[in-house]
């Protein structure tokens, strides 16, 4: 047995709907090595100058002192190991979901769900496309990567960040195998110009199945135990239903809902909760908006950042009208890109780009640089 075929033993053991590396397809030809395709993925992501801001990037509370509050980077972990140990489970193939897992949020902006609301409505405001953070993730890693070369990665893992949608739950999870590398290209291209057509994304990999709800289990009693902890919510609110069939805590809810979808998924070509378990996670969602994400920044807290995205993105698009080569969005950003990337990229895209790719803290230094323009 060669090395290859010694990185591809676990194959014997997979499923019939799984992915196998046979299977992956590139967007450009790709020079081989030892590592399987998806395998390979998972380092160009990790690698990846997106995948490092994740660590000061918000998941949902900004500007918070206390350090056990998560950051995108833990949502990020948590959903790999979820959706690792369902696909491992249901025989799956476990380098295509880590890859997915691991790249799914690389579109996030700064300050998490209200700033991609405010860079969206910026976007429209300019004549460019809708924004989204799925189809941010692919494009950075189609067109902004690696100085504006992309990281070239298989559709497979492409498809599958653009297709995670972790706030539209389902109650059953199902994929299209026969879906092409024009109609993925397509996909893109589509996304972008109609928010409706995004959103009902069907997937090319059951493996793209498991990361898309187990985005949704990574998030959401973490996110109620961060709520806790920060005094937003207390447990004595959580609906019974909820308390009774999931749990009170995160560790109870992440168990509940993995051995949910396992029992109802295993052998099966699609992902699959109980009607039970399918309510009470959606009641469970419901209890998080209402009581957490719409709550966990002030009317004030959400002028002032709209206020910051509009001035860094004003004073960004200024700088590029006239060339002032001087400031950062120049010195570490454009200058470093391909000439392919900025004579073919709008000055709208380029600052659109910009922005969503700063951590929080870089957008909060750049935002007291540009105010004095």
């Amino acid at each position: 047995m060669n090395i290859k075929d010694n990185m591809l033993r676990y194959e014997n053991n997979l499923s019939e709907y799984a992915s196998k590396d046979k299977d992956a397809v590139r967007i450009y030809s790709n020079q081989d090595d030892i590592r399987p395709n998806y395998y390979r993925d998972i380092d160009r992501i990790i690698h990846s100058l997106s995948y490092t801001r994740y660590g000061d990037k918000t998941q949902v509370f900004s500007n918070n002192d206390n350090d056990h509050i998560s950051k995108r980077i833990i949502h990020v972990q948590l959903v790999s190991k979820i959706a690792r140990t369902i696909g491992r489970a249901l025989k799956l193939n476990e380098d295509l979901i880590e890859a997915i897992a691991l790249g799914h949020d690389l579109g996030h902006v700064p300050f998490g769900h209200v700033g991609e609301s405010i860079l969206n409505k910026i976007s429209l405001e300019n004549n460019e496309s809708i924004f989204m953070h799925n189809i941010q993730s692919v494009r950075n890693l189609m067109n902004i990567e690696n100085n504006g070369n992309g990281r070239n990665l298989t559709i497979q893992v492409l498809d599958g960040i653009i297709c995670h949608n972790g706030e539209r739950l389902l109650e059953k999870y199902e994929y299209n195998d026969k879906k092409s590398k024009e109609e993925f290209l397509k996909d893109v291209e589509n996304s972008w110009k109609d928010k409706k057509y995004a959103n009902n994304l069907i997937p090319m990999t059951l493996e793209a199945c498991v990361v898309r709800v187990s985005d949704i289990i990574g998030y959401i009693g973490r996110d109620l135990d961060d709520a806790i902890e920060v005094n937003k919510v207390s447990k004595d609110i959580i609906p019974e239903n909820v308390k009774n069939v999931l749990g009170t805590n995160n560790r109870e809810i992440v168990n509940t809902l993995i051995m949910d979808i396992i029992n109802n998924s295993y052998d099966k070509n699609y992902i699959a909760l109980s009607s039970n378990v399918f309510n009470a996670l959606n009641e469970l969602i419901k209890f998080n908006y209402e009581n957490i994400y719409f709550k966990a920044n002030t009317k004030e807290q959400i002028e002032e950042y709209e206020f910051m995205f509009r001035v860094v993105f004003n004073k960004c698009l200024y700088i590029l009208e006239n060339n002032l080569n001087n400031y950062n969005i120049y010195k570490f950003y454009l200058d470093k890109m391909n000439d392919a990337y900025k004579n073919n990229t709008s000055k709208v895209r380029l600052v659109l780009d910009y922005i969503a790719g700063m951590t929080d803290s870089y957008f909060i230094n750049e935002f007291n640089i540009l105010k004095k323009i």
